[in-house]
């Protein structure tokens, strides 16, 4: 007999000896006959029983009267469940105060692939609510009759939940609209009559949400997580991606608020504005919770009635933009100087590539191949570039052998150089620059993109997160518990792209090593970031390897030798440029300058 049997043994034994105790009948003994008289005295010694005082029905009434008015009916019911529903999202209400008890994004599954519910009633309260002549009225307390119809509105399919709860005295009237192929839910709310049982031309609306873990990497969600707002001014702004407590109250309309985490986002927004509105945002001990994010503000009320939308979806930029005014910004494209690349050519790329193509990671190799095309004739600027510095190399060994020791000498003679034969030492360094917007531009596109979400290639199972290749036992610092092999690879690429590209310039001492230094800090810094971030480097690297490579295969060092030896007869007698002539003269001041 094992450990389990004993135990289920001695339970089964517990509990008949319990049973044989307590409530096993005992044997049936024959009442005796009693008098009248003894009846009467043993009623009267019986102990009284405690009654529960139960409220006349009438006296409920009145206390719900007293509460709510001309509203008191309304506050009776049975609570129904109601669904309304498109192909993108599937939204359940409860007849008790129109609430949303929860959201489901149909395309998408939660990183343990169950159904992805972006709200439930556990984590989401969302509440509206009037002042009247009885005090604050919640509109969750009352109960409202349902009512769903089909229509088309403009040639497309919508849905219309209609939430209604009526008395003599007047009506309050819900309406939810959902379109197909929309992740926007438009809300209309209208009361009629209910003369002076009303006080205030404002509803007042509360939010909190205790936004889940749709993610696997809880750090990450948490750093991408913010409560985000739009103020009617048009000017964005948010609470933060830090872990610390924040509340504001905002002195200026607000037009719309969206409670963003990584990929998808939970908004509402106003058809004019938010009054009085306060924000505020906590992150929790709790692992399945992100952030703990609250709204609370006034919408006004025009002639009874008050209108907003709620956006429940993904943070893909153009389905943002078409929402409302600003509300793309949810999703982060990155600073100004590099966010045009996303905004205007990677969101393009994407969207026309993904018709043709279910497999991203062929996907991101297509777009490195069309951006590194068009960017072809600026990789071809900085070769000839480097490959001119290279073929004068011996004219600058001389000077440096000749002017090594007076730092400013070498500087004025080497620009005089440089100028004799029409090489500029920024020709190889400047068209690599203007390539960087679309490397930087990449850094923040693939952490926030959707689109990679939950999408294999290769050993990667999700190019949205790091590729896990290998698990340590331990954690190095600054770099993981685990080796990202696409980050390894864009490292050694790197490296050995490096190494080519030394033996083209003229780069010498630490500046030769610095690009050796580069990859390997690069390493630490993305071995957690996204598989698709680090292939998408790692792809970039080996086309740019073979650019050069085929670039090389075309120049001829001796015709650009004798490029720069005609350039160097024709400027014999050439001026120099004001700039040539402001460069020198600062120079020699700051000689002048030094040995004083």
């Amino acid at each position: 007999m094992d450990k389990n049997q004993a135990t289920g043994l001695i339970l089964f034994a517990a509990v008949i000896l319990i049973y044989s105790l307590f409530f096993a009948s005992s044997p049936e003994i024959p009442p005796l006959e009693q008098t009248p008289q003894e009846t009467e005295a043993q009623t009267l010694v019986s102990p009284k029983v405690p009654t529960i005082e139960v409220l006349p029905d009438s006296l409920v009434d009145a206390q719900r009267i007293s509460k709510y008015g001309a509203l008191a009916s309304l506050t009776v019911g049975e609570e129904e469940n109601v669904i309304l529903e498109n192909d993108k999202v599937k939204i359940t209400f409860s007849t008790k105060g129109a609430q949303i008890k929860e959201v489901i994004l149909k395309e998408f599954k939660s990183w343990n692939m169950e159904p992805l519910a972006l709200l439930d009633e556990k984590s989401s309260t969302m509440n509206f609510s009037l002042e009247s002549t009885k005090g604050p009225i919640a509109l969750s307390e009352l109960y409202f009759n349902s009512n769903l119809t089909g229509e088309e509105l403009d040639g497309v399919k919508t849905q219309v939940l209609t939430l209604s709860a009526k008395t003599e005295s007047g009506s309050i009237i819900q309406k939810f609209t959902l379109s197909d192929g929309s992740f926007e839910v438009k809300k209309s709310l209208e009361i009629e009559r209910f003369q002076g049982v009303f006080s205030g031309n404002a509803i007042n609306f509360t939010w909190e949400d205790k936004v889940k873990a749709q993610e696997k990497d809880l750090s990450e969600s948490r750093r991408q997580t913010q409560l985000n707002y739009y103020l009617a001014s048009e000017s964005y702004d948010n609470l933060g991606v830090g872990n610390d407590s924040e509340e504001e109250q905002l002195t200026e309309p607000v037009k719309w608020i969206g409670f963003s985490q990584r990929f998808f986002t939970a908004g509402i927004i106003a058809d004019s504005v938010f009054q009085n509105v306060k924000v505020a945002q906590s992150t929790p001990a709790d692992s399945s919770i992100v952030r703990i994010m609250s709204a609370s503000f006034a919408i006004p009320l025009q002639n009874g009635k008050a209108g907003l939308s709620f956006y429940f979806g993904p943070d893909k930029y153009k389905t943002l933009k078409k929402v409302t005014d600003g509300f793309e910004k949810n999703v982060d494209m990155g600073y100004f100087f590099v966010s045009w690349v996303n905004k205007y050519i990677v969101v393009h790329l994407f969207e026309f590539l993904e018709k043709y193509f279910n497999n991203y990671g062929i996907i991101i190799i297509l777009i490195v191949l069309i951006i590194k095309l068009a960017l072809s004739p600026l990789t071809y600027k900085s070769y000839i570039g480097m490959a001119k510095m290279r073929v004068i190399k011996p004219e600058i060994d001389e000077l440096k052998a000749k002017y090594g020791d007076d730092a400013t000498k070498m500087q004025q003679e080497q620009m005089k150089l440089f100028s004799q034969l029409g090489v500029s030492p920024i020709s190889g360094c400047l068209p690599l620059l203007l390539q960087m917007p679309f490397l930087f531009a990449m850094f923040f596109f693939f952490p926030n993109a959707v689109e990679l979400r939950q999408e294999s290639f290769l050993w990667a199972n999700d190019l949205s997160t790091f590729d896990e290749f290998i698990k340590l036992p331990f954690t190095i610092p600054f770099y993981g518990s685990h080796v990202s092999l696409f980050t390894l690879l864009m490292t050694v690429s790197q490296i050995v792209y490096t190494h080519f590209n030394n033996q083209l310039t003229t780069v010498t001492g630490p500046m030769k090593n610095l690009g050796y230094i580069m990859p390997v800090m690069f390493m630490f810094i993305l071995n957690s970031y996204p598989a698709g971030l680090s292939f998408y480097y790692f792809v970039s690297n080996v086309v740019t390897f073979g650019q050069q490579a085929l670039i090389k295969l075309f120049v001829d060092d001796a015709k650009i030798r004798a490029k720069v030896e005609e350039s160097k007869v024709k400027n014999v007698n050439k001026k120099k440029s004001k700039f040539q002539q402001k460069l020198e003269d600062a120079m020699k001041a700051a000689d002048s300058n030094r040995k004083k």
